[in-house]
């Protein structure tokens, strides 16, 4: 996979993007009430308006749980690791890009 993706990638929707003041490339900080991550923006029509996607691939760099909700399913037992609600903004221009 890093072959074809080296590094995390948030997919924002394009017109989230703009309302948003973030361009494709760019560093975004991702917050949850839980923690936050920083990943470069990847804007792409993949991803509906008002959702974002972080993958669970690259731990060594993002680690997307951080952000989630660490409650379980009773009867499964499984993590709640899928959905949580988030605040994307670009990133601090001192942080690497």
């Amino acid at each position: 996979i890093r072959q074809l993706l080296p590094h995390e990638t948030a997919e924002i929707n394009p017109r989230d993007g703009l309302r948003l003041g973030v361009q494709d490339g760019w560093l975004v900080r991702i917050t949850s009430r839980r923690g936050q991550v920083t990943a470069h923006a990847r804007l792409t029509d993949r991803s509906p308006e008002g959702v974002v996607f972080l993958s669970f691939h690259f731990p060594d760099q993002v680690w997307t749980n951080v952000l989630t909700n660490d409650a379980c399913d009773p009867i499964t037992e499984t993590q709640e690791y899928k959905a949580c609600a988030v605040r994307i903004e670009p990133a601090e221009a001192t942080e690497e890009q």
